[in-house]
């Protein structure tokens, strides 16, 4: 009995164990889901956002456009260096320092945003005419920034995309002068080949017995020059057959009578 109770005990707890994984991995999962939600969510918001202000730039006028067009400009400096960062995040881990100042500098461009907002809803033409210019020039301030790590990031990808083809360029010339070894070798072993001895009175007979076939059997056969082909016969599977009815078909010659 206690044996079967230490085996129901393990199996519940393994039983409880599964389903604390199980309900886990579940909150994991949606968690996961609901980020991925919201971000798609806040791309949407955002570019509706800035489809709107490019609206406002074209159909309003005085104030309004010009506040329309500093929010605008904002969102799309820091859009564009955001892409290029997480870009190039993956290949240049130094880039995650700039990607954190970014965020900071994100930061003070949403509350200089709000202050847009709020002075683009203001009754108050005189207040709209001695607000907007501070304001302006904060957002050119953060324009600046972003800017300035954008180009900086832009150049470092492309310093590195040219020492890297460089170095490819000189690897591949290094492999071109080893493929090319095998010219350099045979002229050295040309070179220095020792002379043949003189051919010994068997040999001389040998080649002299075997005439001009030494020379044809030397000469290796090309793909496409004709020599060395199979015969109709081979390629059809005939040769074997033919040849075994041809001595079938051959009679033994008599030979002379002892007598």
């Amino acid at each position: 009995m206690d044996v079967f109770g230490v085996m129901i005990g393990l199996v519940l707890l393994f039983g409880v164990a599964v389903m604390v994984l199980a309900v886990v991995g579940t909150v994991k999962a949606a968690r996961a889901v609901g980020a991925k939600i919201e971000k798609h969510e806040a791309n949407a918001r955002r570019a509706v956002e800035n489809a709107t202000l490019k609206a406002k730039t074209y159909t309003k006028v005085g104030p309004p456009a010009q506040i329309a067009s500093v929010r605008l400009g904002l969102r799309t400096s820091l859009d564009g260096t955001r892409q290029v960062l997480e870009s190039g995040l993956a290949q240049d881990g130094q880039l995650g320092e700039a990607l954190a100042l970014l965020n900071r500098l994100d930061a003070h461009a949403a509350e200089l945003d709000g202050e847009l907002r709020t002075l683009e809803r203001e009754p108050d033409t005189a207040r709209i005419a001695a607000k907007l210019p501070e304001l302006r020039e904060r957002a050119e301030r953060i324009t600046h920034s972003a800017e300035t790590m954008r180009w900086a990031a832009q150049d470092r990808m492309h310093r590195f995309a040219d020492d890297e083809l460089s170095r490819l360029s000189q690897e591949c010339e290094s492999e071109a002068g080893a493929l090319r070894h095998w010219d350099v070798a045979g002229g050295g072993a040309s070179s220095g080949a020792s002379a043949p001895s003189a051919p010994s009175a068997s040999s001389a007979a040998g080649a002299s017995g075997s005439g001009s076939g030494g020379s044809a059997g030397a000469a290796r056969a090309g793909l496409t020059d004709g020599k060395g082909r199979p015969s109709a016969e081979e390629l059809l599977g005939l040769a074997d057959p033919l040849a075994k009815l041809a001595q079938r078909l051959r009679k033994p010659s008599a030979g002379p009578s002892a007598g």
